[in-house]
């Protein structure tokens, strides 16, 4: 009777992306725009000012360090027409990151609109627009953005790529790790080697896709600009695009890695086992000691080679992200590249064990026991530089429980303490490996899977059911009475390839500490995926110390707006000595009974002067209040005040203040107030 192959199972690096794609949708499936990670901390004029005259420049101050050009502060008037000048001002000093852009003289009054962009030093564009009024508010006819810098389908596309991204960097330099340092059996698995390729296939994507996107990411968020050659090559003149393109270049150099890894390295690991496992005479061990030298430094120079390449793909994201830009980011960016690869050596190395456990033979203990010394001290550099980075983007303890950042960091910790906890476990089930003395189930593997596989076993006699008796297909006398038939060969390879692998599952699911380990290490993974789905979203998001720059500059603009109102007025009644200033302070210009109005008249060198009258009054047109009239009382030489100055709601109000120099010569100024 002709049977088929059983189907094979699923691999687990697919049940994982699967997993890994579920979470993205539903974690990230409404997500508003991308996080920003330069934030502006002030403006000149402030954001919803009243200034009696128009500025001679706009000015914005952000957090961090920012990259802009001559289009990325636009000022627009009333009727939606840009009147700044159209030139960026450099007004960085020091520490200070503040960017301008001038205005031209005789604006006329009304309500103007700016609105920038800038590209953070951590690669993230930021955006906005916010108003302030000359003389008084009035409408506007002004477009505003429809959406935020980084955001749309663009943002969404290029989030997703650098999720991807990270998974991907994961998978290889964990994976490859596994290979040299715990398990070189492995090297010659398929479910480890289709695993570790992935994740190169899976990086090298997520890199073209962000060089691609980069141009309407930070720049239209249209997404027919993705092949614009004009803004690719613009984004390859920045950092971030430099970054992506040195990743393509270490990718190429990573694709030759893997190449010698699966290839030479394998064939000599192979021969050297080979050579060990069946010395026939001294020209066979003198060939082993050939081939076991050549697999050292096979495996010296791979190793070497794996650390530099390794080593570069995480200095492209330190030089681009967050570890660049801040304090300190001499010493930041060497720690942020060994917190990227003992987090790629943990959970790709743990991707690889799961892999292994559940697909090819049986995973060797020395295996097991090398991985678990390997996540430990992973663990250890994890802790040191996480240390490091978390006072660096935190900075004080209440801010991680009043930011996002701080939050979603004592999130991740708490994971990895979960995750460390199940390895506890894993540990565990490793010494009763030890304990229990299993190489049996590991000898007993068929040459065609060892040799399939690469497992590394030694030769043993093959006993397939498909070669039991004298009537078996696959007997002797079968094949001395009839010509073979290739399709008949074929089909009993498969079939005995079929037997093997179902005798290498029986042999392994019979092992219950083996069985136990498995398990462990899926609820290790499991967890391992959501610990890198917050990590990356880290990653994207504002640190502390930046948001928390940002709510002391909104606080120190509502401590400003809690100041006394202080206007300069000038004045010409047109008669002998009628010109002068007089300076107006509302105390604390707020809403309600408590005002102290003082007022200083001045001639024109400065010196306070004596006019025979002086009157204020207050009207708020919105509401149609007013006028309400405050008489200030003469406390000495060029000084009036009044106390108890009602102002009922808060809103602009106009201010009018009259002066008489003579019996006849008399003028009234008027000037908008802004009260709380």
């Amino acid at each position: 009777m002709i049977t088929t192959a059983p189907r094979r199972p699923r691999p687990v690096a697919l049940r994982l992306l699967v997993v890994v794609a579920a979470l993205f949708g539903v974690l990230f499936g409404g997500a508003a725009p991308a996080f920003a990670h330069a934030a502006l901390t002030g403006s000149t004029p402030a954001q919803g000012a009243v200034v009696d005259h128009a500025p001679e420049q706009v000015a914005l101050s952000f957090s961090e360090g920012v990259a802009m050009s001559d289009d990325s502060i636009r000022v627009l008037d009333p009727k939606g027409k840009r009147v700044d000048r159209g030139k960026l001002r450099d007004l960085c000093s020091g520490e200070t990151v503040k960017y301008g852009t001038g205005l031209p003289p005789g604006l006329p009054d009304g309500t103007y609109t700016v609105a920038w962009q800038a590209i953070s030093a951590d690669s993230h564009p930021v955006s906005g627009a916010f108003t302030f009024s000359v003389g008084a508010p009035s409408a506007t006819k002004a477009p505003l953005p429809q959406q935020e810098a980084g955001g749309g389908l663009v943002g969404a596309l290029y989030g997703i790529a650098r999720y991807l991204a990270y998974a991907g960097f994961t998978l290889l330099v964990g994976g490859a790790a596994f290979v040299l340092a715990c398990r070189p059996a492995a090297s010659g698995v398929r479910s480890v080697q289709r695993l570790v390729v992935r994740g190169w296939a899976l990086l090298t994507a997520a890199t073209l896709a962000m060089l691609l996107l980069r141009g309407p990411y930070t720049g239209s968020g249209d997404l027919a600009d993705v092949f614009d050659l004009g803004g690719l090559k613009a984004a390859l003149e920045t950092k971030p695009g430099a970054a992506l393109l040195a990743r393509l270049l270490l990718l190429a150099a990573a694709a030759v890695f893997l190449a010698v890894l699966f290839g030479a390295y394998e064939r000599a690991r192979r021969a050297d086992t080979d050579g060990a496992a069946q010395p026939s005479g001294e020209t066979d061990e003198a060939r082993g000691h050939v081939d076991g030298g050549r697999l050292r430094r096979l495996t010296a120079g791979l190793s070497a080679a794996g650390l530099v390449v390794a080593a570069g793909l995480a200095t492209t994201w330190a030089a681009a992200e967050h570890a660049s830009t801040g304090l300190q980011p001499g010493i930041a960016m060497p720690v942020d590249v060994l917190h990227l690869l003992a987090f790629a050596a943990w959970l790709g190395g743990l991707a690889a064990l799961l892999v292994s456990l559940y697909r090819g033979p049986v995973v060797e203990r020395t295996a097991v026991r090398r991985f678990s010394r390997l996540a430990f001290g992973s663990v250890l550099v994890l802790v040191a530089t996480g240390i490091y980075q978390s006072w660096r983007q935190v900075g004080t303890l209440h801010a991680l429980t009043d930011t996002t950042y701080g939050l979603l960091l004592l999130l991740k910790v708490a994971l990895v303490v979960v995750l460390v906890g199940i390895a506890w476990t894993s540990r565990r089930w490793t010494a009763r490996l030890r304990e229990a003395g299993t190489e049996t189930a590991a000898a007993t593997v068929p040459v065609g899977v060892a040799a399939a596989s690469g497992a590394g076993v030694p030769d043993v006699p093959e006993t397939s059911a498909a070669s039991d008796g004298p009537d078996s297909p696959g007997s002797s006398d079968a094949s001395d009475a009839a010509p073979a038939d290739p399709a008949r060969t074929a089909q009993l390879a498969r079939q005995r390839a079929a037997l093997d692998s179902a005798k290498v599952r029986r042999l392994r699911d019979a092992d219950p500490e083996r069985r136990g380990l498995r398990r462990s290490v899926l609820a290790e993974a499991s967890v391992a995926v959501v610990l890198l789905v917050v990590a990356t979203v880290l990653t994207a998001t504002e640190p502390a110390r930046t948001e928390e720059a940002v709510k002391a500059g909104e606080a120190g603009q509502s401590a400003d707006a809690n100041q006394p109102r202080v206007l300069t007025i000038p004045f010409d009644t047109g008669g002998a000595h009628g010109k002068g200033t007089a300076r107006i302070d509302l105390d604390p210009g707020r809403s309600g009974s408590g005002n102290q109005l003082r007022v200083r008249i001045a001639d024109p060198s400065g010196a306070t002067m004596n006019v025979p009258e002086v009157k204020v009054s207050f009207t708020l047109r919105a509401k149609k209040l007013g006028p309400l009239p405050v008489v200030p009382e003469h406390v000495g030489k060029g000084h009036w005040s009044a106390s108890g100055v009602q102002l009922p709601v808060p809103g602009q109000w106009q201010l009018a203040l009259l002066v008489r120099t003579s019996d006849v010569d008399q003028v009234t100024e008027t000037r908008n107030v802004k009260i709380d």
